[in-house]
């Protein structure tokens, strides 16, 4: 199929960008990367009025990382963080999330604000912003406000955002040294595909020995990315090991709700999270204990 006809603008600054967000409002659909709309487009299941491309917005585009903080323009590629020097060892489950999403090519042109405000409950990084305490710096008309994950997805692709407003900026916390490991895994029927399921895990160890602080995050199993307290709450203040591993991921089932469709079943799919999740724990442990 072919995309309904539209206008197409190109501004060169946000400003030029949240005045055509003013004026066009609902009739606008924003552009960067287009690795979700472009297939919206073209099944006509978005038909917008007004497309605004983003690319010219230049400064929207970096990565900047100031001590513990990494900050990601909304116009970031997939591909910036992943060449990210150190991130794979400071933070793993950033690198093996964003090297989880799609082909190269796909991360060459795909963008992380793009990606957050699309919302699919089967990407990456709305559960890597929920595992690391993410902000989403949200920009319009009115200025710029700043949302926690944990408030930003609401359900399917629905977020926090706006009519009028676009991801400005994403910052996560990474881990600011010590004994901590973290790890994120996904099952997909094809290299590429979206996930059936996928689980992140960081893990943090006391002195002791002991679990200090533990997050876990699932995608692909209800109708936003997840962070399982419930999992989280068994995990803090007891030894690490393959039992208690093991009642972490049964556990989470107070937090998840996967859908049967032609992928996967219910059962399935909440199986699949807990044998991840048991394997994405061992390795943020081992990791932790080696750090």
């Amino acid at each position: 199929m072919k995309p309904a006809p539209f206008e197409y603008v190109a501004p060169q600054s946000l400003e030029e960008v949240t005045e055509l967000l003013v004026r066009y409002g609902d009739d606008a659909k924003a552009i960067a990367g287009g690795q979700s709309l472009m297939p919206m487009l073209a099944f006509r299941l978005a038909t917008p009025e007004v497309l605004i491309d983003l690319n010219g917005v230049q400064e929207l585009s970096y990565l900047r990382q100031e001590g513990s903080t990494l900050a990601i323009g909304g116009l970031a590629r997939h591909r910036d963080v992943e060449q990210m020097a150190d991130l794979g060892s400071s933070c793993p489950l950033v690198m093996e999330g964003v090297s989880a999403i799609g082909h190269v090519s796909i991360r060459n042109r795909g963008t992380v604000g793009g990606s957050i405000a699309h919302a699919d409950p089967a990407a990456e990084w709305p559960s890597i912003a929920l595992a690391l305490d993410g902000e989403i710096d949200a920009v319009g008309p009115a200025g710029t406000r700043t949302i926690p994950a944990g408030d930003f997805f609401k359900s399917y692709f629905t977020t926090a955002l706006a009519p009028d407003e676009l991801v400005k900026e994403v910052r996560l916390r990474l881990p600011d040294g010590g004994p901590v490991g973290s790890a994120y895994l996904e099952l997909t029927r094809r290299h590429g595909d979206f996930a059936l399921a996928g689980v992140g895990a960081l893990v943090a160890l006391g002195d002791d020995g002991v679990i200090s602080d533990a997050r876990v995050v699932l995608i692909g199993v209800r109708d936003t990315a997840v962070r399982s307290f419930t999992a989280e709450g068994i995990l803090r203040g007891n030894p690490p090991g393959d039992e208690l591993f093991t009642a972490a991921a049964e556990n989470v089932d107070a937090d998840i709700d996967p859908v049967s469709d032609v992928h996967g079943s219910s059962d399935f799919r909440r199986h699949i999270a807990k044998v991840l999740l048991r394997r994405a724990l061992g390795r943020a442990v081992e990791r932790a204990a080696r750090a």
